[in-house]
């Protein structure tokens, strides 16, 4: 069986200056109530203000588990205040489930929605800045409590209270957790690297990563 979860909540947000360095991002986003209806590119009334980096087909949609920010809050609890529901950017506020029991390529149906599991989320400098410390980046990397982007399979329309249901697991080997571990370099064999290189669901990016890695170790 898989892991029941659920939508706790909703979150979106449209390009605003940043920071003290006035770079222009949409990391900061606020509670929608919904329904919101869920296309190709993400979650309506959703932006991006670097779409090279952020947003597009393969990462339409970013998931973070609720329980993931008692651990953020333990690690830096002088930023209590913002390491809470929507600190992290994302825009479904997952309960019930988390790293360990979301899987690459895991199909999800979200209220009305299809969704897949495509790759963890990497921090990035948006990330320190809105925290104000670059310590978040390094924590990210090695305590794995990243979240996961999604790519959308079927458009629909989600509302907070709603389901999160994993209807199909091609890939019960690669939790996201695991999945972080290599990302972070720390679960790299050459049997592990090879597989990634035709992992379903995995992105294309990520598998010509992993081919590249692959290529490095003379294989």
């Amino acid at each position: 069986m898989f892991a029941s979860g659920n939508i706790d909540a909703i979150h979106i947000g449209k390009v605003a200056p940043l920071g003290r360095d006035g770079r222009m991002s949409a990391y900061a986003k606020a509670p929608a109530p919904g329904p919101l209806a869920i296309h190709s590119l993400g979650i309506e009334g959703d932006q991006q203000a670097n779409r090279r980096v952020h947003g597009g087909p393969e990462k339409a949609v970013y998931g973070y588990p609720l329980s993931g920010y008692a651990g953020w809050q333990a690690e830096f609890p002088n930023l209590a205040s913002v390491l809470r529901p929507g600190g992290m950017g994302e825009n479904l506020v997952i309960t019930g489930q988390d790293e360990s029991s979301i899987h690459i390529g895991d199909v999800i149906r979200a209220g009305t929605a299809l969704l897949q599991v495509a790759q963890i989320r990497e921090p990035c400098s948006t990330f320190a800045a809105m925290l104000g410390t670059t310590r978040v980046v390094r924590a990210m990397v090695k305590s794995g409590r990243c979240g996961w982007y999604y790519r959308v399979l079927e458009p629909g329309s989600v509302s907070p209270g709603d389901a999160h249901s994993i209807i199909e697991r091609p890939n019960p080997g690669w939790s996201i957790a695991r999945f972080a571990m290599f990302a972070a370099g720390r679960s790299g064999t050459v049997e592990a690297i090879r597989e990634l290189t035709t992992l379903p669901g995995l992105t294309p990016a990520w598998q010509a990563r992993a081919a590249k890695a692959l290529s490095a170790q003379g294989v």
